[in-house]
């Protein structure tokens, strides 16, 4: 069998939608998240998540309140970023408008979409 070449693959799935900005909601979306990521890092590839380059961003730069302007300007455009250097999106169940624009984002540029870990090769 042969392995597949390693790949940055995006995660995305709801984070913010469906917390009423509560952060202890959104911390569990973010371990959900993050539960996708062992199993890719296993198979070889390199995992990511926007808001783990995102958060950080949006509080040094100042970032004060969940849905602020600055929030606005660093969360979703940085998963555009991160989209430029990723080879992959796995989109996680649920209703997310950040998630399906990454997904837009990926089939626009050509970028591979799976919507289960196992669809990943090396994750089967």
């Amino acid at each position: 069998m042969t392995t597949p070449s390693p790949m940055m693959i995006l995660i995305a799935g709801p984070y913010r939608s469906g917390t009423g900005d509560d952060p202890v909601r959104m911390a569990a979306n973010l371990s959900r998240l993050e539960q996708a990521a062992w199993p890719l890092f296993q198979a070889g590839h390199v995992p990511m998540i926007g808001e783990w380059v995102a958060l950080p961003v949006w509080t040094v730069a100042g970032g004060r309140e969940v849905g602020d302007a600055l929030y606005e300007q660093v969360l979703h455009p940085t998963a555009g970023r991160l989209l430029q250097l990723c080879h992959a999106v796995l989109r996680l169940k649920g209703d997310s408008k950040g998630a399906d624009n990454d997904v837009r984002l990926a089939r626009e540029r050509g970028i591979p979409v799976y919507f289960r870990l196992e669809d990943v090769p090396g994750c089967a």
